[in-house]
């Protein structure tokens, strides 16, 4: 005679499968990210803004024009530049934009990742504009330096949480062919607000970690509601790395040949400080967008398909 039992005896309880640990396991990576960028913006504004040093570095590589003592600089560059931020500034493109990262997430089911990404973008240009406003700035008499405070740059940080955006509502697969396009995108703006003496360099490096932060903030929000967060196809035992490495393999090199074709002609048009400045904020951008890829390379932010079950 055989006593059933509805208890497991001498079984551990099945876990959640690899794939689904590596979703989870997400948002704390996310949040220790967005420290790190916070960290890193409060460094750069202390130095570039609150030491003689950092205001210096700023005058060196975008100086005053000796004639009206604006930051403008001489290039031919410079029309293009204001055309940009004009087009860019525009409430009409900016709310298309925004538009447009609602429905990409409405059509891929990331409806609630669209939304967050619009507030972040919104998060973006209000914080930017309280911190310019609040954060003084001190004479220190740097005489390439002015006691008008510019960090961080608004244009920049809505540029890159607006790119940041548009990764929270692609899948995991088209993230990575956003990544470079969209990195450039964000350079063109911040090098524009340059060349046009609208911001200088430290407000553009402000700019990119603002956003960073804010998508990292916001990324760790949505990964930690409960189940609103699926394994990416090939997150399991490691199988989204070497696709990833494949996928940064190629980046770089089509970042190389970007740079061996606009290189020479950014060299003929631009200061060679103002040329420093752009390709170091470049440099930055490159680095945080693959960064945020990595970051959710195994977290797919689509609502599940509900499939009705047989009773």
């Amino acid at each position: 005679m055989s006593i059933g039992s509805s208890y497991s005896v001498g079984r551990a309880a099945p876990g959640p499968p690899p794939a689904a640990r590596a979703a989870v396991s997400s948002s704390p990576r996310l949040l220790g990210a967005a420290v790190c960028a916070l960290l890193g913006l409060g460094l750069t504004g202390a130095f570039f803004v609150w030491t003689y040093p950092g205001q210096w570095l700023d005058g060196v590589l975008l100086p005053r024009a000796e004639r009206g003592g604006g930051y403008a600089q001489p290039s031919t560059l410079l029309d293009p530049a204001r055309s940009v931020l004009a087009a860019f500034g525009s409430t009409t493109t900016l709310a298309g934009l925004l538009g447009a990262v609602l429905l990409v997430g409405l059509v891929g089911r990331r409806l609630m990742a669209g939304l967050v990404g619009v507030g972040m973008v919104l998060c973006a240009v209000l914080v930017a504009g309280v911190t310019k406003s609040a954060l003084l700035r001190p004479e220190l008499q740097v005489g390439t330096s002015t006691t008008h405070n510019s960090f961080p740059s608004g244009h920049v940080a809505a540029a890159m949480t607006l790119l940041l955006a548009f990764l929270l509502v692609l899948p995991v697969r088209a993230r990575p062919w956003l990544a470079l396009p969209g990195a450039a995108g964000v350079t063109v703006i911040a090098g524009a607000t340059m060349v046009a003496g609208w911001h200088r360099f430290s407000d553009a490096l402000g700019g990119v970690l603002l956003g960073v932060a804010l998508f990292c903030l916001a990324a760790a929000v949505l990964t930690a509601r409960p189940g609103a967060v699926r394994a990416a196809p090939g997150a399991a035992g490691g199988g989204a790395v070497r696709p990833g490495l494949g996928e940064a393999v190629v980046g770089l090199l089509g970042l190389g040949c970007v740079l061996l074709l606009v290189l020479p002609g950014l060299r003929a048009a631009l200061p060679p400080g103002a040329l420093v400045a752009v390709l170091a904020v470049a440099a930055l951008t490159v680095v945080a967008v693959g960064s945020a890829v990595y970051l959710l390379r195994s977290v797919d932010l689509a609502r599940p398909v509900n499939r009705s079950t047989e009773g």
